[in-house]
């Protein structure tokens, strides 16, 4: 089989979809490797790398001719695919909800999309899973930037002119970035505080010795839906978690908010009261501002000043740690195709678990069922 790796074209991606690493791994399976001159240029891989891995490197063009299989950070337009064999299979990121354009443009060509943020939250998927790792280097990155813009420093420091009061950091959504936030936080010497709408998350914010706030016998609090993921919290919840986070917030001197519902837009955590209670200085970093914002006035890849309070927030913050995120994204990549592999047929043999979860498209229809009921 032929696997092709291309440069990636969206606008500020750095990330690459294999390494040299991972070349080495797909190439001991026995296929032809391609990878388009540059791909690894954002994420600090030279070409000559890949071609000490065994890969061939040319254009597109040439990269993508008779292709079995295209793996990508996010998905390429069709046009750039022309030329790979008829029911190709690309794997990536597709945006499903929101691109459906792009969904029915894959269908229409023939080509076989796999959604990786699709993939379901099962352990023996875990290695795969995309959003978990990519998400993991987001909640360290964004305590990193709101940090060095905090104009304070995060610990505790006992010296001869005095003492240097230790930051308080609110981290608002317990996933993966939330708890690689809450720990990265805690590491700086952070005093720090988070909450969730999932009550069972409770414990886990303990056990890295933060302090839980969590709004107690309102009916919402579970708020835990299919996957692992948050569902949208009741009316009576939203109203007693708004009252405990603007007395909570008011008090802090950085707030990381984290909190996504796939397939809508991110919810509103923090309004522009709530922003006007907070000191002047404090910074708010909006892990969410690229599906909307959880927070009133945030801009990705811009930073607002409110109230005294700086608002901040990539588009796609992976990106700002590219050579670590490749190489998570990457193995996801490979751990998801390499568990599949059949050596008889040399390819990989998707099961009904994990295959039809992220199957888009195939045959020239577009045949998942979560876009069907969209």
């Amino acid at each position: 089989m032929k696997i092709a790796v291309l440069k990636e074209r969206a606008a500020g991606e750095t990330r690459v979809a294999a390494t040299p690493e991972t070349v080495k791994k797909f190439i001991a399976l026995g296929n032809d490797f391609a990878v388009e001159t540059g791909a690894g240029g954002g994420a600090s891989i030279p070409d000559d790398a890949y071609a000490e891995a065994g890969a061939t490197i040319g254009d597109a063009a040439t990269c993508v001719k008779d292709a079995d299989i295209v793996l990508g950070i996010r998905a390429p337009e069709t046009a750039v695919l022309e030329g790979a064999k008829s029911g190709a299979r690309v794997a990536a990121l597709f945006d499903p909800f929101t691109n459906g354009d792009l969904v029915d443009a894959y269908a229409k060509a023939g080509l076989e999309a796999l959604s990786m943020e699709f993939m379901p939250r099962i352990t023996r998927a875990q290695s795969m899973d995309v959003l978990s790792s990519q998400s993991n280097l987001s909640g360290y990155k964004a305590v990193l930037t709101a940090a060095d813009t905090f104009g304070r420093a995060f610990p505790m420091m006992m010296t001869a002119a005095g003492t240097v009061k230790a930051a308080k950091c609110f981290v608002m959504g317990v996933g993966v970035a939330g708890l690689q936030a809450i720990a990265t936080a805690k590491r700086l010497g952070a005093q720090v505080s988070a909450t969730d709408v999932r009550s069972a998350t409770k414990e886990q914010i303990e056990s890295l010795g933060a302090k839980a706030i969590f709004v107690e016998d309102v009916e919402g609090i579970e708020g835990e839906g299919s996957g692992g993921y948050a569902t949208e919290m009741s009316e009576e919840y939203k109203a007693a978690q708004a009252k405990l986070v603007s007395e909570h917030i008011a008090k802090q001197d950085i707030v990381i908010t984290t909190a996504l519902i796939p397939g809508r837009a991110a919810p509103r955590l923090i309004t522009d009261e709530q922003i006007a209670t907070m000191q002047p200085g404090s910074v708010i970093y909006d892990l969410a501002v690229a599906q909307g914002g959880n927070v009133e006035g945030s801009v990705p890849d811009d930073m607002v000043v409110r109230h005294g309070v700086t608002i901040i927030g990539y588009a796609n913050t992976p990106a700002h740690l590219a050579a670590d995120a490749s190489a998570l994204f990457a193995r996801n990549h490979f751990n998801f195709l390499s568990a599949f592999w059949d050596k008889a047929t040399g390819k990989p043999e998707l099961d009904e678990e994990i295959g039809d979860a992220i199957r888009l498209t195939k045959g020239g229809s577009v045949v998942n069922e979560r876009l069907k009921g969209a």
